[in-house]
Order: C-alpha cells, then sequence, then structure tokens
C-alpha cells in the first residue's frame, strides 16, 4: 500500500506539477492579451483563466482539456463592451452560462458539434483577421477601431504614424517592441532547442520584451493590474438585469453561448486524440463550462472557453490527471496576489504583438486546401462566413455560414437524375430515376410528366433511385388517374427499391 502511494506522489511531482508550471507560462500572458483585445481590464482575463483552472477543470468532462479566456471570443466581448457598457458583460455572461449549462443537462453536446468544418474553419479564420487588425493598432500603441473592416482599412495609416516622422515617440518604440515580439516568436518556434522544447515562444518574447523596457525605461504603455485582485470584480447591479430580456442583448448571449460550446467541445475532441487516457463526456463538459461563465458573469470577468493551444501543451508537458490545469490555476492567482508588480511592467505592444501572431495563426491555408477535396461549396460556405464575420459581425457571419450549409445539405438530399427514353413505334416511354425524389424536384418531374403524349405507356424505373416522398408519388398517382381518359397508363417498378429499403431496415435492427 506504501509502495502505490509513494508512486502515485512520484507521478504527481514527475507529471502533473511541472505540466502545471508550462500551461501557466502560456496561459498569463494570454489572459492578459485577449482581456486587452476585448476592452477589458487585464485583471479580468486572469480572473477567468483562475476560475477555468480552479473550478471548471475540477469538474469538467475532459479531464486534460484547459479552461480559461479564449481569443475566439474577444471579438464579440469588444462589440458587447462597445455597445452595452463593461457593466452589462457580467449579466450577458450569467445568460450564456445558464444556457450552456442547461444545454449539458439537457444532453444537447453532441449537438454543439454537429457543426460543418467549412463553418467552423471561416469562422476561426474570420476571428483571425478581426484579432490581427484589432491588435496591429494596440501593438503601435494606437486606439483600435469599432469595427473589423475599419481596422483593416486604417493599418496602412497606422504604419504610416508608426515610422514618420522618425522622432522618437512612443509608437515608433512600441512598434520596434512589437517587431521584436513576433520575430522572437517565430524563431523560437522554428529553432528552439530540442531541451527547451516545453517553454513557450510567448513567454520568452514577453520576458525579453519586458526586460529591454524596463531596462531603458521605454515611454510605451503598460498592463494596468490593481495591486488587490478584489479591485478587478465587478458583481452585476440589479438595474442591469431587465436588460437582459431586449432582444439584441439575448441575441449576444446566445451567441456567446454557441460560440463558446463549439470552441471548447471541438477542442475536446481534439485533446481526445492527443492522449490514451479517458474520453471526453460531452455532457458534462459543457455543463461544466456553462458553470464557470456562470462565476466568471457574477465576478465580471471575460467568458471562458476549452482552448486547444494550451491544452495541447498540457498533454505535451506529460500530465496525465485534472490536477495539471487545476494547478495552472493556482500558479496564476498566488501570482496575482503575491506579486502583482511583475504584471505592471510588461508593455501592452508585446502582449497585442503575441495576439497579432495568434490571429495570423488562426487563418490556416491548410483548412483551405482540406476543403477543396469536398468540392466547391465548402469554399464557398468558408469564404462566405469569414467575409460575413469581417464585414458584420460573429454571430451574422456564423448563421450565414449555418444557412448556406442547410442549402447545400438539401441541395445533395435532393438530387435527382432523370433519363427519359422514348420509343414512338410503340408508344411507350422509359422514365429512368436516380438520386432522392423530393418535393424540391417535383416541378421538373411534373414538366416531364406534362410533356408525354396521350396513348402511351410510361414505364417508370426506381433500380438507381435512394428515396421517394409523398409528394412525388402523390405526383405519380394523380397523373395516372388522369390520364386513364386518354388511353396512357404508369408501370412503376418498385421492386429493387423495397428490396434495397428493405435490407437498410433489416441491417438497422439487427
Amino acid at each position: 500500500m506504501r509502495s502505490i502511494l509513494n508512486m502515485k506522489n512520484q507521478n504527481l511531482l514527475t507529471n502533473e506539477v511541472p505540466a502545471s508550471f508550462v500551461v501557466f507560462l502560456v496561459a498569463l500572458p494570454l489572459c492578459m492579451g485577449i482581456a486587452i483585445a476585448s476592452g477589458v481590464p487585464p485583471a479580468r482575463g486572469i480572473v477567468t483563466g483562475i476560475i477555468g483552472g480552479l473550478v471548471v477543470n475540477a469538474v469538467s468532462g475532459s479531464p486534460l482539456l484547459v479552461s480559461g479566456p479564449a481569443a475566439g471570443l474577444a471579438v464579440i466581448v469588444a462589440e458587447v463592451v462597445q455597445q452595452y457598457g463593461i457593466d452589462m458583460l457580467g449579466p450577458i455572461l450569467i445568460l450564456a452560462g445558464v444556457i450552456q449549462l442547461l444545454a449539458g443537462v439537457f444532453k444537447l453536446g453532441q449537438l454543439f458539434r454537429a457543426m460543418s468544418p467549412a463553418v467552423i474553419y471561416g469562422m476561426l479564420s474570420g476571428i483571425g483577421v478581426l484579432i490581427l487588425a484589432s491588435q496591429f493598432h494596440v501593438m503601435l500603441d494606437d486606439k483600435p477601431r469599432s469595427h473589423g473592416l475599419e481596422n483593416l482599412f486604417t493599418i496602412p495609416k497606422t504604419i504610416y504614424k508608426a515610422l514618420f516622422p522618425m522622432d522618437g515617440s512612443a509608437h515608433h518604440i512600441a512598434a520596434l517592441l512589437g517587431i521584436v515580439t513576433i520575430a522572437i516568436l517565430i524563431l523560437w518556434e522554428k529553432f528552439k532547442p530540442q531541451r527547451l522544447k516545453l517553454i513557450p515562444g510567448a513567454l520568452v518574447s514577453i520576458v525579453i520584451t519586458t526586460t529591454i523596457a524596463t531596462t531603458y525605461k521605454l515611454p510605451v504603455d503598460y498592463v494596468d493590474v490593481p495591486s488587490n485582485l478584489l479591485e478587478a470584480i465587478q458583481l452585476p447591479s440589479l438595474s442591469t438585469l431587465p436588460r437582459l430580456i431586449h432582444a439584441p442583448i439575448l441575441l449576444e448571449a446566445i451567441a456567446i453561448a454557441f460560440i463558446a460550446s463549439a470552441e471548447s467541445l471541438l477542442s475536446a475532441a481534439a485533446v481526445d486524440k492527443l492522449h490514451s487516457g479517458p474520453r471526453t463526456d460531452f455532457d458534462r463538459e459543457l455543463a461544466a463550462q456553462g458553470f464557470g461563465n456562470i462565476l466568471c458573469g457574477i465576478l465580471g470577468a471575460l467568458p471562458m472557453t476549452g482552448v486547444i493551444v494550451r491544452s495541447s501543451v498540457n498533454v505535451e508537458a506529460g500530465a496525465k490527471t485534472r490536477l495539471s490545469a487545476m494547478l495552472h490555476g493556482l500558479w496564476l492567482l498566488i501570482l496575482v496576489i503575491a506579486a502583482p508588480g511583475l504584471l505592471r511592467i510588461i508593455p501592452t505592444s508585446g502582449l497585442a504583438a503575441i495576439l497579432v501572431y495568434t490571429g495570423y495563426k488562426l487563418i490556416e491555408v491548410e483548412h483551405i486546401q482540406s476543403l477543396r477535396k469536398y468540392g466547391r461549396f465548402p469554399l464557398v460556405i468558408f469564404f462566405a462566413t469569414l467575409i460575413a464575420i469581417v464585414a458584420t459581425e460573429l454571430l451574422t457571419g456564423v448563421l450565414i455560414g449555418i444557412v448556406l450549409t442547410a442549402i447545400s445539405l438539401i441541395y445533395r438530399i435532393s438530387k435527382l437524375n432523370i433519363q427519359v427514353l422514348r420509343d414512338e413505334k410503340n408508344r411507350r416511354v422509359d422514365m429512368y430515376l436516380e438520386g432522392a425524389a423530393t418535393f424540391v424536384r417535383l416541378p421538373k418531374l411534373a414538366n416531364i410528366l406534362d410533356h408525354i403524349p396521350p396513348k402511351t405507356q410510361l414505364h417508370v424505373h426506381l433500380d438507381n433511385l435512394a428515396y421517394i416522398d409523398h409528394s412525388c408519388l402523390d405526383l405519380f398517382s394523380t397523373w395516372a388517374k388522369q390520364q386513364e381518359q386518354t388511353g396512357s397508363s404508369l408501370i412503376v417498378q418498385w421492386d429493387r427499391l423495397l428490396e434495397r429499403n428493405r435490407k437498410v431496415y433489416t441491417a438497422g435492427h439487427s
């Protein structure tokens, strides 16, 4: 018994604790950077990271999935703060968390995963473009604009401001720090020593740029965090709660719940492929994320999701249980309590540069190449979702992608090829149907039947037909009754269709 306990303690020291430190080092700059990108104080991002680690990871359905603030929600949070004020973020997040919690309780976890890859990839790429465009301005100590297209179109103006005149202004210095940060990220990712592979590039770049900024006392913007973490907490006021019944605000809560759930469960599915341990309970994970977002809403923090970047680092660092993810939240809490001064010497431009690089990484060309294998329509859905997100808003873009996916599905399942062979001498017409005969193709089928001359024997062949619905059956039945007076007749070859359906039914119930 004692040897078993010693072995468990040894595994704790050799696996979970080291892995938790690595995840903590990855999460720290991202928690603050995502908060800045969302238009809220950096400390609120750390609060979300703490709740994600200590609370959500303790009860989650995916033991190795690490929860915290995600770049994918920064865009929609920024929109909420701009339109409704930071006071409404908490109540909206509480409502979003309740939606997630109920979805998990009612076993809807699998439904949130049933999204077209084209929509998911388009959503991630659209978010990547928006994050890159907005944080590019922050990287140069400039103000981000209120709209995605405006952020994109004003990038040249911001670059000009950072270059001319070369008088050593804060914009020039911040630009240099941002460039150094991105250069270190790229070089570390490409050339990092094997023995240091678990040290995240984001941490290395932030340490170097922070050292430069503090050594030379550079006149740039620095992270603003309170000396007491309790100052970052903002409980929702009772006056804000009635506003939740307004349709626009309700839609924002639904959008946050939907996107956070999709990202969490897709990340959980991806993490399952990285290890051989227990598989994800998607309903439990969804309920845990909802509970976490309710807590974040009560404390006025950022929304959270399960995050694939931190989770993959967790697995790669050797974590075997949920303890690693929980401990990373503990280290975040200890840092902001014991040494908040360390956070206040970090230049904002360095954190923004990390998010610029993160946004760029979300726009993956590999996704376009993988979708191309499935034809043109997935690419249309991908680019339509991406462009709509950048040009309008996140929820609108995702809805456009879902609608296009539904149209594509209806088209595919209702595809019907009709071949008509006429034998004028014997007054016979053979009609061969292939695909699915549904109400969508009813006009096409009716048009062919209308042009069949009187006193004709119509033979309908269903050998290659996968499905025929009642509207098409009624059309044939009505045509046959009407044409009896003209001497026409209808002969349908049902045998193979019935036999195929019988085999499918038998296989499904065996």
